[in-house]
């Protein structure tokens, strides 16, 4: 088996190129203020500078209005687009149209029946990412370090391309795919060394233990 890996809420050009350099598929960019890991349009254009190649960019917006997904796009040349809000499938559907770039889908998940509800989307969207729900209170849609029973994934309906997040570390990589039979794995808060601040060791023991998957 084959896991790829969305390292996500980076903010420095070395840890980006540390996860590219380990193999990472997927370079996530958070653009949402309340997120810790928020690049303001500024900082996104300078930290364009300092991005490789290879890895697709992945910018994540929540409920944001078309305008400011544009300056994103801009900023970091993305070419994905990462919508964590309370998004319809009509949405979607119009940010794809707009932009012609692939879109990815994110949904709060604790049970069999949060999966299926959003079979709406799996038409539509380019991808899904299945996240825990956050905490009450929390402010963040995701990121926030909790986990979900990963075997509700096991035999459910999904889509052909599809995501795993919430809560993952690298000693429970192989635990989560083998529970979960997922081939994409999304991390942040498990691969940092305080809040919003990403550890190249970390990064680098996450995507070794996915690539020792088997």
């Amino acid at each position: 088996m084959t896991v790829d890996v969305k390292i996500c809420g980076l903010t420095t050009g070395e840890t980006a190129q540390a996860a590219a350099d380990a193999g990472a598929a997927y370079l996530g960019f958070m653009f949402f203020e309340p997120s810790p890991r928020h690049l303001t349009f500024t900082a996104a254009k300078n930290l364009s500078q300092e991005l490789p190649t290879g890895p697709e960019r992945v910018g994540v917006f929540v409920d944001a209005a078309d305008s400011f997904i544009d300056q994103a796009i801009e900023a970091l040349d993305l070419t994905w687009l990462q919508l964590h809000g309370q998004e319809s499938p009509e949405d979607i559907a119009h940010h794809k149209a707009r932009t012609g770039l692939k879109v990815m889908k994110a949904v709060g998940v604790s049970a069999r029946a949060d999966v299926t509800a959003a079979a709406p989307f799996f038409d539509i969207a380019d991808a899904m990412l299945f996240d825990a729900k956050p905490p009450k209170g929390a402010a963040m849609p995701g990121g926030n370090a909790v986990s979900f029973p990963w075997e509700i994934m096991r035999d459910a309906p999904l889509p052909p391309t599809w995501m795993l997040a919430g809560g993952l570390k690298p000693d429970t990589v192989a635990e989560a795919v083998k529970m979960s039979r997922a081939h994409i794995l999304d991390v942040s808060s498990g691969v940092e060394s305080s809040v919003g601040v990403k550890s190249i060791n970390l990064i680098q023991a996450f995507l070794h233990a996915a690539k020792a998957v088997r």
